[in-house]
């Protein structure tokens, strides 16, 4: 799959297949994940693989108890507690497998650098025929020292970038992209020879 191809055919999945991703592709897709670029080459990632559907139908719970029991009283209702309050919603739409990129803290640009790591695993996951989906709502929970501990997950580690990986159960509909805002376009052409004539 071409390079160009796979950024603008990947899309977020949101229902998956009851079949397991195999440990070799989760293998390929992290390795791929750590070719990203990073600030000084500090490579400033560490990876979690949560895999089974009981267990991520528990931590969709745990989650969803933790975001209803911490939304701000004072204002109304966040639009998202309803769909929290409902037991069948599953935070992980569905999938086997979920994989935390992690931040190791003291690096140059250590949040910005997972996120780039996110993106080389979602187009390689995506050229392998699986999909992904980013979870942030789960961010808060994953992050709590308490979580980590049940985790397994060194406490000072800061969880950047949820995101499930499976099959896709469809193919998601195209989303239209804006055409993109320039700030400002200066590009400099004075010691550029001027076409001929």
């Amino acid at each position: 799959m071409e390079v160009i191809d796979a950024i603008h055919q990947r899309r977020s999945v949101r229902r998956y297949l009851d079949r397991d991703v195999e440990t070799e592709a989760v293998r390929k897709i992290i390795d791929a994940a750590i070719q990203a670029p990073s600030g000084l080459n500090q490579q400033p990632w560490a990876f979690a693989v949560f895999h089974g559907h009981q267990r991520l139908k528990d931590y969709s719970n745990r989650a969803k108890r933790y975001l209803i029991s911490h939304y701000p009283t004072t204002f109304e209702p966040h639009p998202r507690t309803q769909l929290y309050e409902d037991p069948d919603y599953d935070m992980f739409y569905g999938a086997g497998t979920l994989i935390v990129i992690y931040a190791i803290p003291g690096k140059l640009d250590a949040a910005e650098d997972c996120c780039l790591a996110a993106e080389n695993l979602m187009l390689a996951a995506h050229a392998l025929g699986l999909g992904t989906c980013p979870i942030g709502f789960a961010r808060p929970w994953l992050d709590l020292p308490e979580t980590k501990r049940m985790l397994d997950v060194p406490e000072h580690y800061h969880a950047i970038f949820p995101l499930v990986v499976g099959y896709p159960d469809g193919e998601p509909e195209p989303v239209p992209r804006r055409s993109p805002e320039i700030a400002t376009w200066q590009w400099d052409t004075a010691n550029v020879a001027s076409p001929a004539r």
